[in-house]
């Protein structure tokens, strides 16, 4: 990510001030099985590491399943650089595929392996690696799923089981030595990846993608777009033909359109939660391919469309699809300034409403900016992925609004006299909510934590 909290805080003088929400936290998980929350205030301090790579409370373990530069089990080259989005998807006996972003760009230090029938473009960098774990945790495979592609940085899973996984790009062939055109999503099926290979689904736009979620009652895909500077991103859905048809469908093509908002030209300009906007409307894309003009910027017509900066993380809950803007800036070009908003957008009512505002309060401990790295955790509430200076932190938050330190990074990347530590990145939750797996960007490493989750 290109800003983060601490800095925001210290340019706005802030610092000390913290970070806090309005707004009710517990709509963040209407419908879903957060709602059965058995865990109060977290699990205790947490413990240092004496091997100096993950703090963690106590009765809680961790293993290293994976390390940049290591050797991939596959024989296929070294893990890749740049951990970042992931997902845990079930397997048959037991097993769990657990499918890995790489956010590389031309300049990554390992990049993802160009594998035959898997590759887009071999100029590309980035891309996905999958393990899979058997009915213990242990890794019975690592090897590439995807490559070719670039800055692969978040994703969503399907209801089939795949991943889909985002580039978050629009660089042109001939940019950075590329050969073809980025800014696409790309199936992944981490149980064989030679089923879905390196095909871009190009009907669902080239833009700088984010995140998506898929609606597993009608097969709705909804998109966001994270453009940092003005003019800012839309929010998506793509209407596929073949909607919740397994693996492959999404390749039949549909039809992708931009959230229009009647009234509200950025939601930024919005901050109090609860405000609700009845008769969301939906606009074709004119171009989805962006072969002249990109899609944020096409003409929409006299009413033009709704814009919003940083739009990051995006999951389904119940009947609804939720999204974030990880902040605004008004200096940047936005209608006002916010440290992070979540939004609902209920499709049978074609209602949105603001749920959570995060702003400068009182609470430094809140983990507040970039609320994008959002799971749903195993004994209810979310688990929180921090990206800021200094520490780094997993952070859980109940569904009352307490907030608890989950794990510690402790791989210094700077000196002893300046530390620096990576950012985490892609928490998830195995299919039975047993274990967390949670990447370090960098160094690159994917660990899992196990621990009495439901105590």
């Amino acid at each position: 990510m290109s800003s983060t909290r601490r800095q925001i805080l210290a340019r706005t003088g802030a610092l000390g001030a913290g970070i806090a929400f309005t707004g009710a936290l517990s709509d963040l998980f209407a419908g879903t099985a957060a709602a059965q929350e058995t865990g109060h205030g977290g699990y205790g301090p947490l413990v240092p590491d004496p091997d100096g790579l993950l703090d963690l409370p106590e009765g809680f373990r961790y293993r290293v399943l994976s390390r940049e530069g290591d050797p991939l089990r596959s024989g296929e080259g070294p893990v890749p650089s740049n951990h970042d989005g992931m997902a845990a998807l079930p397997g048959r006996q037991g097993r769990v595929h657990l499918v890995r972003n790489h956010e590389n760009r031309p300049t990554a230090r390992h990049p993802v392996p160009t594998i035959e029938g898997l590759t887009y473009d071999p100029a590309g960098k980035g891309g996905c690696t999958a393990l899979t774990l058997d009915a213990r945790g242990r890794v019975l495979s690592e090897r590439v799923a995807v490559a070719g592609t670039a800055v692969n940085c978040a994703g969503g899973p399907t209801p089939w089981h795949t991943w889909l996984t985002c580039e978050e790009t629009e660089d042109r062939a001939g940019t950075n030595g590329y050969t073809k055109d980025h800014g696409f999503i790309f199936e992944v099926d981490p149980a064989d990846p030679r089923r879905t290979g390196a095909v871009p689904l190009a009907a669902m736009g080239r833009f700088q993608h984010e995140a998506v979620a898929v609606d597993p009652h009608l097969g709705v895909v909804y998109e966001t777009e994270d453009a940092f500077l003005e003019p800012f991103g839309l929010f998506y859905r793509f209407l596929p033909k073949k909607p919740l048809g397994g693996i492959g469908s999404l390749r039949a093509g549909g039809r992708l359109q931009a959230m229009r908002v009647p009234g509200v030209p950025d939601l930024s300009s919005i901050l109090e939660t609860g405000a609700v906007f009845d008769g969301v409307e939906w606009a074709d894309v004119p171009d989805p391919l962006a072969a002249g003009t990109p899609t944020r910027l096409q003409d929409y017509g006299p009413r033009g469309i709704t814009h919003a900066q940083k739009l990051e993380g995006c999951y389904w809950g119940g009947r609804c699809v939720y999204f974030v803007s990880s902040f605004a800036r008004s200096a940047d070009g936005s209608a006002a300034d916010h440290f992070g908003q979540v939004w609902r957008y209920d499709p049978a009512r074609r209602r949105l409403t603001l749920v959570v505002v995060f702003g400068p309060d009182t609470d430094v401990q809140l983990p507040g900016e970039s609320p994008d790295n959002i799971c749903l955790a195993a004994g209810g509430g979310l688990m929180v992925c921090e990206d800021g200076n200094g520490a780094q932190h997993v952070f859980g938050v109940t569904r009352h609004g307490e907030v608890y330190p989950m794990a510690r990074g402790r791989q210094n990347i700077g000196t002893p006299a300046e530390p620096e530590w990576g950012e985490f990145a892609g928490v998830t939750f195995s299919p039975d909510g047993r274990t967390m797996y949670v990447n370090c960007y960098t160094p690159g490493t994917t660990f899992a934590v196990t621990g009495p989750w439901r105590r």
